[in-house]
């Protein structure tokens, strides 16, 4: 089966591209993130995400479309939140390419993390592949979180420190000032 996986960055790539492959999938990456913020950190993650696909010889798909505004909008005002809104904006780009280009299904890279709304995720990529008419395949890769830790280290690939968004940038570093 041909599969179009939508990868956030190298490192969460690591263990579900090592899977699907052992799984048989024929599989292609692609990058479309525009969540990511500051633009240096979106520059960073791509570029690790490249090398890192050379070193796999995955062929990676590269949608460099920037539209924080678009993201920040959205994210601000939707009803759902703006994780809801962020999965749905990245797995809708994902699923129309896949779609268009022949792809007998679409996945995502971001099932691999424990720190991501995982039901939420798939919530989203179903309503996605209903909307767009494309098979979501759903693979629940967080059980091998820790092994695409250990191999991104072995690469020596760039790890970030947050989801990638701005407000999780602030969640993670702007601890609240403690009372006295």
């Amino acid at each position: 089966m041909s599969l179009l996986l939508h990868i956030c960055c190298g490192p969460c790539a690591a263990y579900p591209v090592k899977f699907l492959r052992e799984q048989g999938y024929s599989l292609s990456g692609y990058f479309y993130n525009p969540n990511i913020h500051p633009y240096k950190e979106f520059q960073k993650r791509l570029e690790t995400l490249q090398d890192y696909v050379k070193q796999v010889e995955l062929e990676l798909i590269v949608d460099d479309q920037y539209c924080l505004e678009e993201f920040l909008l959205q994210a601000l005002h939707s009803e759902q939140g703006r994780c809801h809104n962020c999965y749905e904006m990245r797995l809708r780009q994902t699923a129309k390419y896949a779609k268009a280009h022949g792809f007998e299904a679409f996945s995502s890279t971001l099932l691999v993390s424990p720190y991501q709304k995982h039901q939420l995720i798939i919530d989203v990529a179903e309503q996605v592949a209903r909307q767009e008419e494309i098979p979501f395949a759903y693979f629940d890769f967080r059980s091998g979180w820790y092994e695409g830790v250990a191999i991104s280290k072995q690469m020596e690939l760039y790890r970030q420190p947050y989801c990638g968004c701005i407000f999780s940038e602030k969640e993670r570093y702007l601890k609240p000032k403690k009372e006295k």
